[in-house]
């Protein structure tokens, strides 16, 4: 089991499932949602993921069609995605990681459109778009 929280410590989620990938997200909502040249994204089997404390202070916004981004309400913590066409995953922000995930990050996705004013210099592999599951 893995857990996690926002930063107040008012949500609380458990993972239970299997660790999908671990990567760094450059696409320009995870640029824009995080604040940052990329996001640290954890994916997770939807069936071993849930909330365990604190859902009622969880808000949920609509990115996208498709896709909702889940924060605390109170600190504004982001805390994980849920997309519809991959509704058996759970993408997590991993700096929300209470616990250490025993694995790390294995790529940058979405390097096409990564900041122009970032530069990847570890030897990851890079692709231009997104996560295809295997």
């Amino acid at each position: 089991m893995i857990r996690g929280s926002c930063h107040c410590g008012a949500v609380k989620y458990e993972i239970h499932g299997k660790l999908l990938m671990f990567a760094y997200c450059h696409c320009p909502d995870c640029r824009k949602y995080s604040g940052s040249a990329f996001s640290s994204v954890l994916a997770t089997e939807a069936d071993g993921f849930r909330i365990v404390a604190g859902e009622e202070q969880l808000t949920e916004y609509q990115s996208s069609p498709g896709k909702n981004r889940f924060f605390c309400g109170t600190c504004g913590c982001r805390m994980y995605l849920r997309a519809a066409h991959r509704p058996d995953m759970v993408f997590i922000r991993a700096g929300s990681l209470d616990d250490d995930p025993q694995m790390t990050p294995q790529a940058h996705y979405w390097t096409s459109v990564k900041a122009p004013w970032y530069e990847i210099t570890d030897s990851l592999p890079q692709h231009p778009e997104g996560f295809t599951k295997k």
